[in-house]
């Protein structure tokens, strides 16, 4: 009965992913026909702009060749009925001065036949009929603004639309993960000098594999690459996965995109454990600061109106001591009764808060950033089993480094209530490795990577990542993976010297 069962549930829960990826499909398919759509409309407008630019080039052309035409035409028509004039004036005088001799023939006189004479021969020696050019300055024809478009017709018959760029192929193999930024490398399936550019789009995705349409970030865009690779730095791995895809593009169209690939962008992800921390914090998601008033009093009033079958009342004496209180002899004045359910998971002196997400496998980094006036602050893992009362490092389940800035300055490594005394200096920020499987919890200049200690052990039990603050705040960075330089430095320093055991024989 129970192997039938079992075997249904498994038949059950195929089918029920099979129908997932069905109507997964369906979303696709329902996608990309209303993007057909679209797209068929976007790209019957753009036609439609181009050939109107061609015609406007055309009318544009045409208007110039007709300005051309008539200019030519103005400017024979003013040669020709300018001489056509000078010829008119020749005639008219020539004509009448013919005239005069002809009348003069008829003089009976000798001496006024003589006189005329010489007056006609005067006249004819400056007659302008006698100087005119009797060929036209310009010629009819017009032929040398005829025009032959069929080199242009034959190019206008051959129109045809643009070649698509192929898709681009992305390489996986050259594709990096690493330092909190991922390099996407692709190359085109054939040469294409026409291509002017790629557009690269990525998005985070928790999904393995091929993009889904539902439950997925928009893609984001990056335009305008003129190489074949791409690198996205300053990321937050928040994520498991990330997928990209890319087109190439030449002057006029974008071509198709590339199979799209989903590269695995894991890392640890945590925020403070509010619900958990002591009283002493206020605490958001990946900030801590210290508060000597009781960060979160109001909020227990709240929570003890939820809670009133679990109260648990904390009530400590009120300090009277002016100025600020030592770590040791701080105390809260006159809280008010207030359930906390676990809230009171550290108290007395033991200001921590822990992570919210326990490591049990692999390899681990993230970033703390102290405010410039903290008095005092530890950074590092610890068991769960971490007392209420227990400090980080006081106890053989908590590793941590510890910054002291109060009364002196000590900088030390902690566990088992054993301290190492660093001699380097604070960084701004310091950067932890956590290498569950390896036994190894690690500490960096986060900005240099400069190691500042090492602890070896055997971890027997999850552990959180743990933080200690008095008199200030820190703040967290996460979601990035094990920067380059600290995996190069910890296969160098697999013969460390400082680690858990030296610390064994060395006291508070």
């Amino acid at each position: 009965m129970d192997s039938q069962k079992e075997a249904l549930q498994r038949i059950i829960s195929t089918l029920a992913n099979k129908n997932d990826e069905i109507q997964n499909f369906i979303d696709t398919l329902n996608q990309t026909l209303k993007g057909v759509q679209e797209n068929s409309s976007n790209i019957l407008s753009e036609l439609d702009e181009e050939f109107d630019s061609l015609y406007s080039i055309l009318d544009e052309v045409k208007e110039s060749m007709i300005n051309s035409i008539k200019q030519e035409q103005a400017r024979k028509s003013q040669e020709l009925q300018s001489q056509l004039s000078q010829c008119n004036n020749a005639l008219e005088n020539s004509e009448e001065l013919l005239e005069f001799a002809a009348r003069s023939l008829d003089i009976k006189e000798p001496e006024e036949f003589s006189k005329a004479a010489r007056q006609i021969k005067d006249r004819v020696t400056m007659a302008s009929a006698f100087r005119l050019s009797l060929k036209p300055k310009v010629s009819d024809s017009m032929t040398h603004l005829m025009v032959d478009f069929s080199q242009e017709r034959q190019i206008l018959q051959t129109l045809k639309f643009l070649p698509v760029p192929k898709a681009p192929e992305i390489d996986p193999v050259e594709c990096l993960v690493a330092d909190n930024s991922v390099t996407v490398a692709w190359r085109m399936p054939e040469e294409d000098n026409k291509i002017d550019h790629f557009i690269l789009e990525y998005r985070k995705t928790n999904f393995d594999g091929l993009p889904r349409v539902k439950d997925e970030r928009c893609w984001e865009i990056t335009d305008n690459i003129k190489g074949t690779e791409y690198t996205l730095s300053g990321l937050k791995f928040d994520s498991k996965y990330m997928n990209f895809r890319v087109r190439a593009c030449n002057k006029a169209v974008a071509g198709e995109y590339s199979d799209p690939v989903t590269l695995e962008t894991k890392a640890l992800n945590f925020s403070l454990d509010n619900s958990s921390s002591h009283l002493n914090l206020r605490v958001e998601d990946t900030c801590v600061e210290w508060d000597p008033t009781g960060g979160k009093g109001q909020e227990s009033k709240i929570k003890g109106k939820e809670n009133k079958g679990s109260a648990h009342v904390t009530s400590l004496k009120k300090h009277t001591r002016s100025g600020t209180p030592s770590p040791k002899r701080t105390s809260i004045g006159s809280r008010p009764p207030a359930v906390r359910g676990s809230r009171d998971r550290f108290t007395g002196e033991s200001y921590t808060v822990l992570g919210d997400t326990a490591i049990e496998s692999g390899q681990h980094y993230w970033e703390v950033k102290a405010q410039k006036d903290c008095k005092s602050y530890s950074v590092g893992v610890a068991y769960k089993t971490l007392g209420k009362f227990d400090q980080l490092g006081k106890t053989n389940t908590s590793w941590c480094i510890h910054v002291n800035n109060w009364l002196q300055n000590t900088f030390a490594a902690k566990h088992n209530n054993k301290v190492k005394a660093l001699d380097v200096t604070v960084p701004e920020r310091i950067g932890v490795f956590c290498d569950f499987d390896g036994g190894q919890l690690s500490f960096y200049d986060a900005n240099s990577k400069q190691l500042l200690y090492s602890f070896k052990t055997k971890f027997t039990q999850p552990v959180l990542p743990g933080f200690m603050v008095w008199c200030g705040g820190l703040s967290l960075n996460t979601g990035m993976q094990v920067p380059s330089a600290v995996r190069t430095l910890q296969k160098s320093e697999n013969g460390m010297t400082g680690s858990a055991s030296s610390l064994n024989n060395i006291t508070q």
